[in-house]
């Protein structure tokens, strides 16, 4: 069996001197025998037990903001998986690990593969500076962190983003895929790019 399997995470995000409770989107691609993990937050437990035995390609981080990322390492040792971030998200990373580096790093055009599965990196900075989406094509969907929602782009209100940025990211990367790609988040439901696409200029009018 080749696919996605989504677990639900909670805990805390915390930028800026502000913490705020957070349901996070952990996404596990691949099949039977290996998959790659998208976004190890909060529980490493609750994430190993969806992969079982499987063997574990790589931690994926789309991004460095804590609840994407504190159980990166915890879930990367366990398995004996590499952790895969952009460099520009070192800043945000180093917040969190200060001890701990990133095995590998994340650039535009990266193929990363488990099951027979593709998943291609797509830099789209704006809510972090190395923020990456992962764009699956034979699936048709798009693994987008926190650059794209069901209702807009994500938060640029704190450090290190820029809503000028995300804007570009998702015009000229995400909202030129197919309309029938379905977009995964790391956050709240999922969507599609054709259900998105048409609210651009609203959300350019409604700003940061």
């Amino acid at each position: 069996m080749t696919g996605i399997e989504h677990v639900v995470t909670s805990g805390t995000f915390s930028l800026d001197g502000g913490t705020w409770e957070v349901d996070n989107n952990v996404w596990i691609v691949g099949d039977s025998s290996e998959v790659l993990v998208i976004d190890a937050a909060h529980s490493a437990s609750t994430i190993a037990d969806a992969v079982g035995d499987r063997r574990v390609v790589a931690v994926v981080c789309t991004h460095a903001h804590d609840d994407h990322v504190n159980s990166a390492p915890a879930l990367a040792d366990r398995f004996g998986a590499p952790i895969l971030l952009h460099p520009a998200e070192a800043p945000l990373w180093e917040m969190t690990w200060p001890d701990r580096r990133p095995d590998r790093e994340l650039a535009d055009g990266d193929v990363l593969r488990a099951g027979g599965l593709e998943l291609h990196v797509l830099h789209t900075p704006g809510h972090s500076p190395g923020s990456c989406c992962l764009y699956e094509p034979a699936l048709g969907v798009l693994f987008s962190g926190d650059t794209l929602f069901h209702g807009g782009p994500g938060a640029t209100g704190r450090s290190f983003s820029s809503f000028d940025t995300i804007i570009s990211s998702i015009r000229e990367r995400l909202l030129t895929l197919p309309g029938t790609t379905e977009v995964h988040t790391g956050h709240g439901d999922s969507t599609s790019i054709g259900a998105e696409a048409p609210h651009l200029e609203e959300w350019i009018a409604r700003g940061s």
